[in-house]
């Protein structure tokens, strides 16, 4: 097994740097997609009450101990050299409150371990979606809803969550857009489930004063639940030089906080200028009434590129709840309504008693990001701070701030990464692309061409870019998360590979993709973990990444057909696994790579006070027969080794590196 000793990395203005003074690029890969599920049946593709929720074991995500040499050496073939390192709170608290599963935390550290081993820088990422695996996605344990007092097992049933286990139909298997609509977690986050947890997890004190757990308001028994599951893992790490720190919380959301209360969005307007998203218009008010057991009929919004300038238009509504099943336990009401918010009388009918109760606290206007994501990042810096004073915060806000946010809150403490994440947002709501056809869901925009595509690219992840100058100091970006569905297109790739077509033919959609994706970054010189690598990953459309039909992982067993060859069983390699600068003696400047011809093209200014080389990834995938190395500028040597291009300077200047692929000689 290979040892490799990685200096730890800091931070200087938007760069890394390593122990040498090198300016160090991170392309990484997300690590996995299934853990967000319990190990080895609790993917989703497999029926599921939750009731065993407190004896479940994530030990063997994102793969067995025994099997970590195989995944490694595969990714560190690709090129990769960072991993985002998943987990999250239910993994580690699923017992019950603070008995922390103590054999999974040891495995996880062990794993930490072995991926410095084998030359993975990480950090970890406490991982959720729309809350819970009860609410139809993953991260917090289910003995929280207990103590708030919901019970977990009508959250499905009443509508207040899409979970995949309740609606799909699993004798039939495939897609089902008529009973669990694909990519359903941005409607999900809009469901009241998410709306009651997340609006108490960050503004309990605020907005429901009088909701105690165990004598301390419901946000600080939440946030301090969390932030010791987190403790326990960052225990565990402490010592490991490879662990860079750790994320913040994954895609956190806002619940409530900010929203009138009455208020639907179905476009832009002077409540709310931003675009409308597709899916049902809730209210907070249609949440906390269905939440309650009463039936409501809320509008339900669809795509429709014909409607400029707003493609997105309500064409009829949808009946919530029919059956009239109440969420809340007993005796209790939800804490807004014991706040003030609103009232549901005896006779089912119901008073509004403060519409801007989201709004305002006294005479204070609430906004998200400053008052309650600025407080959240500092207390997660400090947390971990405690344990290893060096870790840096990847900081996430919610995953559309990128598009619509102003940036950073005030309070962002410093040695903090911009953590944002990016898709392609049609091709990964539609499951479709062409190079030829694609829309902009942000302004109905089309592009014809892969050209306008790469553009469009290149302006979107450059704005999430930009908001790092919001930050103190500068910081670096990292695009926590980018990637593509790999069952795009109607999953015509899966059944060409299952008809015996092997080659690159059927995943071209995917390549040109990922490579007008990755195109864009090195433009930006910015640094990204591709989401996702997924041990367990099948080719069935009910299983894909083992969690609600996602299936974006650039690796499944379905498609090794050669265990010997380490690429054996990678989807569309042509398109992410591509030369780029990992280390540079000096400063970036440029970044190209031409996948057609194979020529890589690399600008830096080159500062000889760097104690070690620049070194330029070269993989043979892009480079079967060789290639020709040309070096300009500056007083430097080029040399290449292995899959490395090594270019060693001894004066300040501009260097310009070519990468050349040699044509095939008989």
């Amino acid at each position: 097994m290979p040892k490799t000793s990685l200096p730890r990395l800091h931070i200087e203005g938007r760069w890394f740097l390593d122990g040498h003074g090198r300016r160090i690029i991170l392309r990484g890969v997300n690590l996995g997609g299934d853990c967000k599920v319990p190990y080895p049946d609790g993917g989703t593709n497999f029926r599921c009450d939750f009731s065993n929720h407190r004896e479940v074991s994530f030990i063997g995500r994102p793969f067995p101990i025994g099997e970590a040499g195989e995944h490694f050496s595969r990714l560190r073939a690709w090129g990769f050299n960072c991993l985002r390192l998943l987990t999250t709170w239910e993994a580690v608290e699923h017992r019950g409150p603070r008995d922390y599963d103590v054999a999974y935390l040891d495995y996880f550290a062990e794993l930490c371990r072995l991926a410095g081993d084998y030359g993975f820088y990480l950090f970890v990422d406490f991982h959720q979606d729309v809350w819970s695996r009860m609410t139809g996605g993953d991260g917090a344990p289910c003995w929280l809803f207990e103590k708030i007092g919901i019970d977990y097992r009508r959250i499905a049933e009443s509508g207040c969550a899409l979970v995949m286990q309740h609606l799909y139909d699993y004798a039939r298997g495939g897609r089902q857009e008529d009973r669990y609509p694909t990519m359903s977690w941005p409607q999900n986050a809009r469901r009241p489930a998410n709306g009651i947890m997340w609006t108490l997890f960050f503004a309990g004190r605020d907005f429901a004063p009088g909701l105690t757990i165990d004598g301390v308001n419901v946000q600080d028994y939440m946030l301090e639940h969390y932030l010791g599951a987190q403790r326990e893992i960052a225990r565990r790490i402490r010592d490991l030089p490879n662990v860079m720190g750790f994320d913040s919380l994954n895609e956190p959301a806002s619940g409530w906080i900010g929203q009138s209360l009455t208020y639907r969005h179905l476009g832009p307007s002077d409540t709310n200028p931003d675009r409308a998203m597709p899916g049902l218009a809730w209210s907070p008010l249609d949440g906390l009434l269905v939440s309650h057991g009463v039936t409501r009929s809320i509008p339900e919004l669809e795509f429709d590129p014909a409607a400029k300038p707003n493609a997105v238009v309500h064409k009829q509504d949808r009946t919530i709840n029919p059956e009239r099943i109440s969420i809340w336990t007993s005796g209790q009401s939800d804490p807004f309504e014991h706040a003030g918010a609103w009232r549901l009388n005896t006779d089912g009918t119901f008073d509004v008693l403060r519409d801007d109760f989201f709004q305002r606290v006294g005479d204070r206007k609430v906004n998200f990001i400053e008052d309650y994501m600025g407080p959240f990042f500092a207390r997660v810096a400090e947390n971990i701070r405690r344990i290893n004073p060096d870790w840096i915060l990847f900081a996430e806000l919610d995953p559309l701030s990128g598009f619509f946010g102003p940036g950073f809150p005030a309070e962002t403490p410093s040695n903090s990464v911009n953590a944002g994440h990016w898709y392609d947002v049609v091709t990964l709501a539609t499951k479709m692309f062409s190079p030829n056809f694609s829309l902009d869901v942000l302004t109905g925009e089309i592009a014809t061409v892969a050209e306008q595509i790469q553009a469009r690219y290149e302006r979107q992840l450059g704005k999430i870019a930009g908001m790092s100058e919001t930050m103190k100091g500068g910081a670096p970006t990292l695009i926590g998360e980018c990637g593509i569905p790999f069952d795009l297109n109607g999953a015509g790739a899966y059944r060409a590979f299952h008809g015996g077509d092997c080659s690159n033919a059927p995943w071209t959609a995917h390549i040109i993709a990922l490579d007008l994706m990755y195109n864009a970054l090195d433009t930006l010189l910015i640094n990204s973990t591709q989401w996702n690598y997924t041990a367990s990953n099948s080719n069935d459309l009910a299983i894909g990444d083992g969690w609600n039909q996602e299936d974006l992982s650039i690796f499944s067993r379905d498609q090794r057909t050669d265990p010997a060859d380490i690429n054996s069983g990678g989807r569309a390699l042509a398109g992410f696994v591509r030369p780029y600068a990992r280390a540079t003696q000096g400063i970036p400047r440029t970044m190209k790579f031409d996948r057609i011809s194979g020529t890589f093209e690399f600008v830096f200014e080159s500062d000889p006070s760097a104690a070690r080389s620049t070194e330029i990834f070269v993989p043979r995938i892009q480079y079967p027969h060789g290639c020709v190395l040309e070096l300009s500028g500056g007083n430097a040597e080029l040399d290449l080794d292995g899959q490395r291009a090594v270019v060693k300077v001894e004066h300040p200047g501009e260097v310009r590196v070519v990468i050349r692929r040699k044509p095939w000689a008989p």
